[in-house]
């Protein structure tokens, strides 16, 4: 089936057509308007002459006698005929005489016997006489050329007739007439070729969204929409808005990229993670399916590690089931939590695990802060849970507990123990990392901390130097609805204090990332 083609028109040449149709509608309109003033100017001063002459002729009351006495018929007709005012450059129009008895025929006039035009004006007037009384001034066609007529009384009843040609007029008006189509036309085609230049200057932005989209479309995501010396207001404000959406589709593409590399990572490592105890699991089965454990011993000692293996993997599939859960972003029992009772509770916990390791803890009086009891607990566990795997027992543990000026809480947990490098430290928090020589734990007990924190709208940082230990600082948001309750934390109080308040301290999760 083929689809239907869709003629498609430039916009420049829409906008010349719509100012071209316009301007030539103004043309005409100005012609006409002009042209109509124009006749009206010259028919007026053809009709004001025609009308002094028949007043002039009958305020003389003279008879037709009186005009054949007289001598010289050039005065006759200078008394008849004054010069034109107003006339400018236009040549003097084409006046013809005749004069008609009372029976209504021609009659000789200043000595002339009436002529073949005079004639002819005579029957194109129909009655004289009535022109005459009615003072109009009427228009009459001799020979296809237009006159202007009027009539006028003698003393003896002789009509005298004078009519005026307006050919002249006509072909002014037609003069004009090509003079406006010829300096409308110029204008035009001027209207037209400026504003090809213009639309093609203004419109060049919406051009280059055209080739930034099209770049975008094969795969250059980090085109944008380049700006303009002189931009226009709207196609700047549309450039901008583009290059913006631009800007968070190339973020959302990256972040969806770097989300799917992740989840595969996510998914081959947790395999491995799982491979590993499922495998040592199947071996001992096979070794006890094929009788190979005979002693009661080797028994014991085959059940003990399958044990352990499946603790791991419980634990394991436990920290994923929490990242998961933490990823969906769920509804928080947020309230008031003392974070120093926390902190001292796992501070208490790493004593007892390991008490002859170094651990100074500053976090003397309440410290309280808006959050989950629970995913708070979870952090400073796994963050001293973290020191306990990858740290010499003999290592120094400092964790401090301080608020900011702004109402922000931080908590710091440094150890002296072997560090780590910089880019190690950068990748702390990624799911199932391990930095070189790094002892057990599955790799998900820092990345807990990072989504845990996160969803309080925290923030969490680690810095390292090999050698020289490692400092995980995690700050939370300040308290919100009202003042931030809590005192200063300064005193340095060892470890081994017993929890002020709740029930027991849940066993963290083992952490990982060294």
């Amino acid at each position: 089936m083929r689809l239907p083609r869709h003629r498609t028109h430039s916009l420049r040449a829409k906008l010349t057509l719509v100012n071209v149709v316009l301007l030539a509608l103004g043309i005409a309109l100005a012609t006409g308007v002009s042209l109509f003033g124009l006749r009206h100017y010259l028919l007026d001063a053809i009709d004001r002459e025609l009308t002094a002459s028949r007043q002039g002729l009958e305020r003389a009351a003279l008879t037709l006698h009186e005009v054949e006495s007289l001598s010289a018929l050039a005065s006759i007709r200078d008394k008849l005929l004054p010069e034109y005012a107003g006339a400018g450059t236009l040549p003097r129009p084409e006046t013809i005489f005749v004069a008609i008895g009372p029976e209504g025929h021609p009659v000789t006039f200043g000595g002339m016997a009436p002529t073949e035009r005079q004639r002819e004006l005579a029957a194109a007037a129909g009655d004289p006489h009535a022109l005459a009384r009615s003072d109009a001034i009427d228009t009459l066609r001799l020979d296809g050329d237009p006159y202007r007529a009027v009539g006028a009384s003698l003393g003896d009843g002789t009509t005298v007739l004078m009519a005026t040609s307006t050919k002249a007029v006509h072909q002014s008006m037609g003069r004009a007439l090509k003079v406006d189509f010829a300096f409308g036309g110029l204008l035009l085609a001027l209207l037209a070729a400026a504003t090809l230049m213009g639309a093609r200057r203004t419109l060049r932005p919406l051009e280059d969204m055209v080739e930034t989209a099209s770049a975008i479309a094969e795969g250059d995501l980090t085109r944008r929409v380049p700006g303009r010396h002189d931009p226009v207001t709207e196609i700047e404000q549309l450039r901008l808005a583009l290059n913006s959406m631009l800007q968070q589709v190339e973020s959302a593409y990256v972040t969806r990229e770097r989300s799917a590399a992740q989840l595969r990572r996510f998914v081959a490592d947790a395999s491995h993670e799982l491979r590993t105890p499922l495998s040592a699991i199947r071996g001992y089965l096979q070794l006890y399916d094929k009788g190979m454990l005979g002693e009661p011993a080797e028994r014991d000692r085959a059940l003990s590690r399958m044990t352990a293996e499946a603790d791991r993997m419980s634990r394991l599939v436990d920290e994923l089931l929490t990242l998961a859960r933490l990823d969906q972003r769920p509804r928080l029992r947020l309230r008031p939590v003392d974070l120093s009772r926390l902190v001292r509770d796992a501070a208490d916990d790493l004593a007892a695990q390991q008490p002859r390791r170094p651990l100074t803890v500053r976090a003397a009086g309440a410290m309280v802060v808006q959050g989950d009891e629970q995913g708070l607990r979870q952090v400073v566990g796994n963050l001293l849970a973290n020191v306990r795997c990858h740290t010499e027992e003999s290592a120094p543990v400092r964790v401090g507990l301080s608020r900011s000026a702004g109402g922000e809480v931080r908590l710091t947990v440094a150890d002296d123990g072997p560090g780590m490098r910089p880019e190690d430290a950068d990748r702390i928090f990624d799911r199932f990392f391990r930095a070189d020589g790094a002892g057990a734990g599955t790799g998900l007990g820092m990345s807990i901390v990072q989504a845990v924190v996160e969803s309080h709208a925290g923030t969490v940082t680690a810095t390292g130097t090999p050698g020289r230990g490692l400092t995980v600082t995690v700050t939370l948001p300040p308290r919100r609805g009202g003042e931030p309750a809590g005192g200063r934390a300064s005193a340095a109080e060892p470890a081994g204090r017993a929890a002020e308040a709740a029930g027991p301290a849940t066993e963290p999760a083992a952490a990982g990332g060294r």
